[in-house]
């Protein structure tokens, strides 16, 4: 049996703006063409009536033309009522390498973003010395910025 993993998928309020963080603050590439997905077979795969998804992939940085992407859709009647919290069963989080953590902050804030906890820095054993803080897209998602050293 072969595997490949091919993308993670984050479900959006507003699609075309969280897109758009992602492109200017992690240098994601939009991978076309956007999705506009409705009908039956839609209904089935999602088990929801009458869905209709609209959005898109964007290719993730270092993975290069064949790697993994991120997939943001917004359903059409559909909204998150609480934020996620990085103790919460399920995905936490995503991670991007950076090579300067302050100024990504900076990037991170200009697009709507902000900060979960306090930039850290501190020696992990066997790893390396990591400077590090979670920060939430616009709509709360949380992204782990990191540089290892």
């Amino acid at each position: 049996m072969s595997v490949k993993y091919v993308h993670t998928n984050l479900v959006a309020r507003d699609w075309k703006r969280l897109a758009e963080f992602y492109i200017e603050v992690f240098a994601c590439k939009p991978e076309p063409p956007e999705r506009d997905l409705a009908g039956g077979w839609v209904d089935a795969l999602t088990a929801l009536t009458a869905v209709h998804i609209r959005g898109m992939h964007l290719r993730l940085p270092g993975g290069g033309r064949n790697g993994p992407t991120l997939e943001i859709f917004q359903y059409s009647s559909r909204t998150r009522s609480t934020l996620t919290h990085t103790d919460r069963p399920g995905f936490g989080h995503i991670a991007f390498a950076v090579d300067d953590v302050g100024k990504t902050i900076g990037v991170i804030r200009k697009h709507g973003g902000s900060l979960v906890g306090k930039r850290i820095s501190a020696t992990i054993d066997g790893v390396g010395r990591i400077d590090v803080v979670y920060a939430r897209d616009p709509e709360g998602n949380i992204v782990e910025v990191q540089k290892w050293s």
